[in-house]
């Protein structure tokens, strides 16, 4: 079973995805900041991350460069209401960009198939 984090400082968003990317068979740990995303990362492994991009007073950018700094391996999916952050060359380092909507099927193909190209650049035995 995959492990996922999703980070959305909204309350009601991280409720809707935990309730149905667990219905999709994957574990869902939640954050509602970077402080607290990162004392997660720092409990747990995860095999894929959701982020909001904008955070109250932060940005999800920051924690998409730190994870790509930090954790080179676990790939990101931002998820955004505003669709102009897809020309943001920050958010090109994303494995992922989905403007959030209250249909998940495209959240959900885009967890997919991120995490199917994840197994497919896995060693040989892992």
């Amino acid at each position: 079973m995959s492990r996922l984090l999703v980070v959305d400082d909204e309350a009601n968003i991280r409720l809707l995805y935990t309730e149905e990317l667990t219905d999709e068979g994957y574990e869902v740990v939640t954050a509602a900041s970077i402080s607290e995303a990162t004392e997660k990362l720092q409990k747990g492994t995860f095999d894929l991350a959701v982020l909001d991009i904008k955070l109250k007073n932060e940005s999800g950018i920051e924690l998409l460069q730190q994870l790509v700094k930090e954790r080179h391996d676990m790939p990101v999916i931002l998820c955004s209401a505003f669709s102009c952050y897809k020309d943001d060359f920050s958010a090109w380092l994303a494995d992922g960009y989905v403007v959030k909507s209250g249909d998940l099927t495209e959240l959900k193909e885009e967890v997919r198939r991120v995490l199917a190209k994840k197994a497919q650049k896995a060693p040989v035995g892992v």
